[in-house]
């Protein structure tokens, strides 16, 4: 099983504090590690990671790093890195001929979410959503930039960040199969939708699209000086869970 990291995009609302967003420093490491922990806390040996602006600084580093000897990278570059993240994932798809879990570069979170998601049954063709139905005064959440998604019996019904009928949060952070790519290629081909939130809603109208629900773990989208702010005090009392991994 591997992991993919999305770390293309530029981090408009961060750059006036350090110009590469998956190497902020957040206490004291830079965000995209935290990422890379998670994963190898849940035992994922092989990771790619999708770069974009500031490419060779990302990739320098993640080279650079002191792993464990069987953890592996593999670097996609997209050079269209200013449009949306689906695009990003979409070029991956030559190095995930199988299951894969899905991450974002900006979003720190418990990796035992990644754990439950790994005991889960992913029939063909599906893909699994970590979702959190806290979304009453949720203390990390940015209401204005979340996505937000609709479940009904365990699947997803919609998913956007514009909708007013919702009952969960999207993490960011997915169980895939591969057929995440060919519902990647009709959102982007038949709505010109490079979302990866688009292709999430081609699989939910098939009934393939599911959820998981987060069961008030951590977790953060580091988008803003205020997200900043926020995970970084969390982590200096509650990020237990990623010590020892990696130096």
């Amino acid at each position: 099983m591997k992991g993919l990291i999305i770390a293309a995009g530029r981090g408009k609302r961060l750059s006036n504090i350090f110009p590469s967003k998956p190497l902020l420093p957040i206490a004291q490491q830079p965000l995209i590690d935290w990422v890379v922990k998670a994963l190898i806390r849940a035992g994922i040996k092989d990771i790619v990671v999708v770069t974009g602006y500031q490419s060779d600084q990302v990739e320098d580093h993640l080279k650079n790093q002191v792993y464990p000897e069987e953890i592996s990278f593999n670097f996609v570059l997209n050079e269209e890195w200013q449009k949306e993240n689906g695009l990003s994932v979409y070029k991956a798809q030559p190095f995930l001929g199988q299951p894969f879990f899905l991450l974002m570069a900006d979003h720190i979170f418990d990796p035992s979410i990644l754990i439950e998601l790994k005991k889960a049954e992913l029939k063909n063709g599906q893909l699994i959503l970590a979702v959190d139905s806290k979304i009453d005064s949720h203390p990390y959440v940015d209401l204005e930039d979340v996505t937000r998604v609709r479940i009904q019996d365990g699947f997803i019904v919609d998913i956007g960040k514009g909708l007013t009928d919702y009952n969960a949060f999207d993490t960011g952070i997915f169980y895939c199969s591969p057929a995440i790519f060919q519902a990647l290629e009709e959102s982007q081909r038949l709505f010109q939708n490079f979302s990866l939130s688009g292709g999430v809603k081609r699989l939910a109208a098939r009934g393939q699209a599911r959820a998981l629900e987060v069961a008030n773990r951590f977790w953060i989208d580091v988008d803003d000086e205020n997200a900043l702010g926020k995970a970084e005090a969390f982590l200096k009392t509650g990020g237990s869970w990623l010590e020892g991994v990696g130096q």
